[in-house]
């Protein structure tokens, strides 16, 4: 293992930058595009799904889709990160929108034709996933340039609240694209609405620290100067490891749910948007009330939060299958949960970590979460297939609420956002 130095502190050349007036309207407007782009996206997640679904019922070929999906985002997470960190975050958002937008433009051509194979699917999710290890580091790091520190827990909180109104959308919108469209002008939204995305990123600057070329180091060795800002902290490298073990547990179930809805609740394309709608209903309430409050010290918020979304999503399998209300009601309190745990750790993270260095870190967090979740998927597969997804998420559930619940033996880790003696 290579040993590496702790971060030396910021040079002066790279200066820290004020949001600038009017802040408002510019953070506005890129919120607006990229909230109407993740809506996009939540339905072409939510159309493709279902008719790999609908087409296989196969869990394999689900857990494929997923994999597809998460392992490219893990590889080039912290190329990504570095880059976001050393070039315009702004223009890496606008060429990753565009070459995802141009993935769902050849599977339209390819649906219209009726010529799609199952291998062309996950050849476009694997593309898209690449693009997201440069566009979701860039993305977060930019938030903390275009608001006041001040406004930060806010500005957190508010997206937390909009990716969940997104969630309440994408899924009933995408079941009725579905039942009125072809499934190739379906997917056309998704390509309207990252086009929407881009173009205030066309022209509104989004400032970021600046770093005189003297200064830079290598790829590699500013790669290493991120890692160095988790493995130097007890309780930041304790928490990376929990939310990597988290989301290897409990993260087909995301991938899974159709399957559950179609063979354990025989429901269709509306029952699965129906319970997604919930999960979202259950975001909103969660992240209102997280940014009401806004908790002084968020670890526990964190850990427990996890802890209680992972227990109701344990007890929406539990559920008779002839009370399918009830299992999206503890699928939606899962959501809810979620998101009053995610809400305070974004916070802690954007807060404490210096800006010029948030996309290396954060891109560590994209890459350990999504190495994570296909491996996850890939041990839940044959089990699944041995136990019935019923019983995989029940044990699912049980298993994340165990991990996320340790967090509270770590000292280093119970105390991450207090201040040090």
């Amino acid at each position: 293992m290579t040993c590496v130095s702790p971060p030396a502190p910021a040079s002066p050349t790279a200066s820290a930058i004020a949001p600038g007036s009017p802040w408002k309207l510019r953070y506005g407007l890129i919120f607006a595009g990229q909230s109407l782009s993740l809506l996009g996206s939540a339905l072409t997640q939510f159309v493709l799904l279902w008719w790999i679904t609908d087409t296989t019922g196969d869990i394999s070929a689900l857990a494929t889709a997923g994999i597809a999906a998460l392992l490219p985002q893990a590889v080039l997470s912290p190329l990504g990160g570095t880059l976001a960190d050393r070039y315009s975050r702004r223009l890496l958002m606008i060429c990753a929108d565009l070459v995802s937008a141009l993935c769902m433009v050849v599977l339209i051509a390819l649906f219209l034709a009726d010529s799609i194979a199952l291998w062309q699917v996950y050849t476009m999710l694997t593309i898209r996933s690449a693009m997201q290890a440069f566009q979701a580091p860039a993305a977060a790091a930019s938030v903390a340039m275009l608001v006041p520190p001040g406004f930060l827990p806010r500005a957190v909180g508010l997206s937390q609240t909009v990716q969940a109104l997104m969630t309440v959308a994408a899924a009933p919108l995408g079941a009725l694209a579905i039942s009125i469209l072809p499934m190739g002008w379906a997917l056309g939204i998704d390509v309207g609405t990252a086009l929407l995305g881009i173009v205030p990123l066309l022209f509104l600057r989004i400032p970021q620290p600046r770093v005189a070329r003297e200064d830079r180091q290598g790829l590699w060795r500013e790669f290493r100067t991120g890692l160095a800002v988790v493995t130097s902290n007890p309780g930041l490298s304790r928490l990376y490891l929990l939310l990597g073990a988290v989301v290897l547990v409990i993260m087909p179930a995301f991938t899974l749910v159709p399957l559950l809805v179609k063979e354990y609740f025989g429901g269709g394309a509306p029952q699965v948007g129906f319970m997604e709608a919930m999960a979202g209903v259950g975001m909103i309430a969660g992240g209102m009330f997280v940014t009401a409050i806004a908790p002084r010290h968020g670890m526990p918020w964190v850990l427990l939060g996890f802890g209680a979304s992972c227990a109701t999503l344990a007890l929406t399998a539990l559920v008779p299958p002839t009370l399918f209300g009830v299992a999206a009601f503890w699928w939606g309190l899962s959501g809810g949960a979620f998101i009053a745990g995610n809400t305070p750790l974004t916070t802690l993270l954007q807060s404490t970590i210096p800006n010029h260095l948030q996309g290396r870190v954060l891109s560590l967090l994209n890459m350990v979460m999504a190495l994570a979740a296909p491996v996850g998927l890939a041990l839940a597969t044959p089990l699944g297939e041995a136990i019935g997804v019923r019983w995989l998420f029940v044990a699912m559930g049980v298993a994340g609420t165990l991990v996320s619940l340790s967090g509270f033996l770590s000292p280093a880790l119970r105390n991450l956002d207090r201040p040090q003696k």
